[in-house]
């Protein structure tokens, strides 16, 4: 993923709303989002070359998403890819914080990565650049994107007000097929950042402009997919919607309360 907003323990019917978009070159293979193959309770895409994820639900009322850290032009040289750490965490039991905790140790080892992980119970958030970090997420509405926690980037800013009108729009909504079109379309915004509020990542302004919008265009890269989680005091709901070279929607798929 990167860019996620969401809300943690704001909301009656929905502890956690989470909205994202994964962005990534179009030629890297991936699976759809499904029920994994060897863990019948997880949900979610897959990356076909490392086989981790960027985002997994499960049944159990679990959820990970990672982000990479952008900086500058730098590569990846950790050998071990960030998303087995989603992977790992949903198909798991450990607590949120337990997770956590015990990457300190191997944190170093993974590509730059911030990760969030709810265990239906706590959420927490780690980090590894530049040292590794690690804390409880308070309730309340958040973002995430290529930076720290709430850092807020301008896309990040957009896509979190637009979270908290749609949920500013359902005080008390008990509907377990709640319109998520509205964060969809929240996601799909192109519309590029003044140059006065963008972040300075070190690659320089041309692709900071690029990259700026939530829903990020283009020929060999851009945005992949867009997904959004609703998850219950008892059921979770999981929709994906993939797109290809500039925008063109692919197919979607979904998980939970759409399914009834």
């Amino acid at each position: 993923m990167c860019l996620i907003a969401f809300a943690w323990g704001t909301h009656p019917r929905w502890p956690l709303v989470l909205i994202a978009n994964r962005d990534e070159f179009h030629g890297r293979p991936s699976a759809p989002a499904a029920f994994l193959a060897d863990t019948a309770d997880v949900f979610g895409g897959i990356d076909l070359r490392a086989g981790g994820s960027w985002l997994l639900a499960s049944t159990r009322r679990r959820l990970a998403a990672v982000t990479n850290v952008r900086d500058g032009l730098h590569p990846e040289t950790a050998p071990r890819s960030r998303g087995d750490l989603v992977k790992a965490f949903v198909a798991g039991d450990m607590e949120a914080v337990a997770f956590a905790t015990a990457l300190a140790p191997v944190a170093h080892e993974y590509g730059r990565f911030n990760l969030l992980l709810w265990d239906g119970t706590g959420m927490h958030w780690a980090g590894n650049h530049p040292v590794f970090h690690t804390a409880a997420i308070a309730p309340g509405l958040h973002t995430l994107s290529n930076a720290r926690l709430d850092s807020g980037w301008p896309k990040a800013r957009r896509v979190k007000s637009a979270l908290a009108d749609w949920l500013a729009m359902r005080p008390d909504d008990d509907d377990a097929t709640a319109n998520v079109e509205p964060l969809l379309m929240a996601l799909a915004d192109t519309s590029p950042a003044p140059d006065a509020e963008l972040p300075d990542t070190g690659v320089g302004l041309e692709l900071e402009r690029r990259l700026s919008p939530p829903f990020v265009m283009g020929d060999t890269f851009g945005t992949r997919c867009s997904s959004v989680v609703l998850a219950g005091c008892r059921d979770i709901g999981m929709i994906e919607r993939r797109f290809g070279a500039n925008g063109i929607v692919t197919g979607e798929g979904r998980l939970g309360t759409w399914d009834r």
